[in-house]
Parts: C-alpha cells; sequence; structure tokens
C-alpha cells in the first residue's frame, strides 16, 4: 500500500521563484541593466542557476565571464535563500495531513546541499522531513532514480509503495525509473515548450489541494487489495 510521499523541491514543495528573481533583479541594477521579466526567470528555475542566468544576462555558461557571475549569484542566495519563499497554497495542509496519517515523507531535489538543507530548515521543514536526497550526495542525479532509491532507503519504504511528485519531465522519469508511481505538479515551473500530458504521469494536479484527495483514495484503493 502507499506508505510515503516524495517531492521535488523548487516548484513542486516550495515557491522559491521570489528570491531567485529579487537576487538576479539586483545584480542586473547593479551592472546598469534594466529589469527582467519575471517569466524570463520562472521558466528556468528547473534548468538552475546555469538555466536562469543564461536567460536573465543573455549569455552561454561557455562565454568569459560567467562562472564568475554564477559564483556572485550563488553567494548572495547563500545569504537570501529563505527571504520571499514560501510553501505553495495547500502544500502546509498537506503535510498536517501526512503527518497525522503517520506517512513519512521526503524531499528528493537538484538543489545542492549546501542550499536545501538551510533552506529547508528556515521553513520549519528540517524535523518533519524524513529524506533529503541532493545531488552532491549521490552519483547519479535525476532523472537516474539513484536519488529516489536512497530517499526509501533512508525512509526504510519499498519504492513501489512510495509516490513522486515533480514539476519537471526528469522528476517523472526518475519516478517510473524507480518503480514508483508519479504526480506531475502543473501548478509548478513547467519548462517552456513542455507539454506534460507527454510526461504520462501516473497522475497530474493543477493545485496542491488535488493531492491529498487522490493520495487518500490510492492509500484506500492499496489498503483493499493487500
Amino acid at each position: 500500500m502507499l506508505t510515503s510521499v516524495l517531492f521535488d523541491l523548487d516548484g513542486t514543495l516550495l515557491d522559491t521563484v521570489d528570491d531567485f528573481m529579487a537576487i538576479i533583479l539586483a545584480m542586473r541594477q547593479e551592472r546598469g541593466l534594466p529589469p527582467v521579466d519575471a517569466i524570463t526567470i520562472r521558466d528556468r528555475v528547473s534548468d538552475g542557476s546555469v538555466g536562469m542566468l543564461s536567460s536573465a544576462f543573455n549569455m552561454q555558461p561557455t562565454e568569459a565571464g560567467f562562472e564568475a557571475l554564477r559564483e556572485e549569484f550563488l553567494q548572495r542566495y547563500d545569504l537570501a535563500l529563505a527571504v520571499n519563499t514560501r510553501p505553495f497554497d495547500g502544500i502546509p495542509e498537506l503535510l498536517d495531513w501526512l503527518d497525522s496519517q503517520g506517512m513519512p515523507w521526503g524531499v528528493v531535489t537538484n538543489k545542492l546541499s549546501r542550499f536545501s538543507i538551510p533552506l529547508l530548515a528556515a521553513m520549519g521543514l528540517a524535523d518533519r522531513c524524513h529524506a533529503l536526497v541532493c545531488p552532491d550526495q549521490v552519483s547519479h542525479g535525476k532523472p537516474h532514480p539513484e536519488p529516489l532509491l536512497k530517499a526509501c532507503v533512508q525512509m526504510g519504504v519499498e519504492p513501489c509503495h512510495s509516490v513522486y511528485i515533480g514539476d519537471h519531465p526528469r522528476d517523472i522519469l526518475a519516478g517510473k525509473a524507480a518503480d514508483m508511481p508519479t504526480i506531475a505538479a502543473l501548478y509548478g515551473y513547467i519548462p517552456p515548450g513542455e507539454d506534460p500530458a507527454g510526461w504520462q504521469a501516473t497522475h497530474s494536479v493543477r493545485s496542491p489541494a488535488e493531492l491529498r484527495p487522490w493520495l487518500a483514495q490510492r492509500q484506500l484503493q492499496e489498503a483493499t487489495h493487500v
């Protein structure tokens, strides 16, 4: 039966884009550049700092000066990673429900532990999160199944009895490779040009409020087939 839930971090559990946006706007202003449109940043959050900065500064990662720009961004983010970041609407209630059900939940992210650990702590979620797996803690990041399998080991659950929720095709690919049911978070940072229907997730939701009914139904269905 369904015994646990795993979340992607940025764009699924937490809405982090405003903190990225504030840093990028400040960096552009200090260089005498006009503001960049918020959607430009939101569309590239799933591509990490490289994707966001490439779009925001119209630079290729191989260009001279790009790595220094990225390091400046990361240093600034170290100091301001939880200023405007919040759980998506409906996530706190969902986590409360999972806790009340005795259903452990965790996070599998492509965000470095340097940022993920303090961010979860700042959000008051560190002590409630039963597993956190970041790319610097594994040999292969998503879409490889290794991070999801490691999280299941940390929680003491079988992958087929968990579910992975994410807003990027690599999340769904990783879940499938780990033999997990998957949920596409359509409210998240869907990359431009992506058709989530083509990801072939087990289920999809347009808001976190839709997650609890599906999880509860899945839990009930699987319990009756034990």
